[in-house]
């Protein structure tokens, strides 16, 4: 628990005062266990068990990594897959482009998606320069929407 206690308030001060809770957390959490959390995406927006009304704005965070167009190899950089009532793919092959895979080549942080009323999941994945995932795969929670 010191150490814990330590490494929270060490990463306060590194911060200046200015870091959010979250941001403090895992600092912490990095200094205690000694791992580098990697990078991190997210949907900002719509928050898990919104209900929404079509089209739905679909905001992207990303942490720990830069946003490159497909086809540009640059090293830490990759662009985002809206996955839409779907699994996350095979791993290890391009990311399907279909309905359910939607790719954000050209280096976009967010989209108006139409969406049929119901329920529909949204996950994020994020993609190397020829849209395969990364060797250490960077993929948000699946957030769940009802579309009124």
């Amino acid at each position: 628990m010191r150490k814990t206690i330590f490494a929270v308030s060490t990463a306060v001060l590194l911060a200046g005062g200015c870091a959010t809770v979250q941001e403090t957390v895992e600092s912490a959490k990095s200094a205690v266990t000694g791992e580098d959390a990697g990078p991190t995406v997210r949907i900002i927006s719509p928050a898990d068990g919104a209900t929404v009304s079509s089209p739905v704005v679909v905001q992207f965070g990303l942490e720990g990594m830069g946003v490159a167009p497909a086809g540009v190899d640059r090293e830490n950089t990759g662009h985002h897959h809206l996955i839409i009532d779907a699994p996350l793919p095979d791993m290890t092959l391009p990311i399907p482009a279909t309905d359910n895979y939607r790719h954000f080549g050209g280096g976009e942080t967010e989209v108006a998606v139409e969406l049929e009323p119901g329920t529909h999941t949204l996950q994020l994945l994020m993609g190397n320069f020829i849209h395969i995932p990364h060797d250490k795969p960077v993929y948000s929670d699946v957030v769940t929407i009802t579309v009124k």
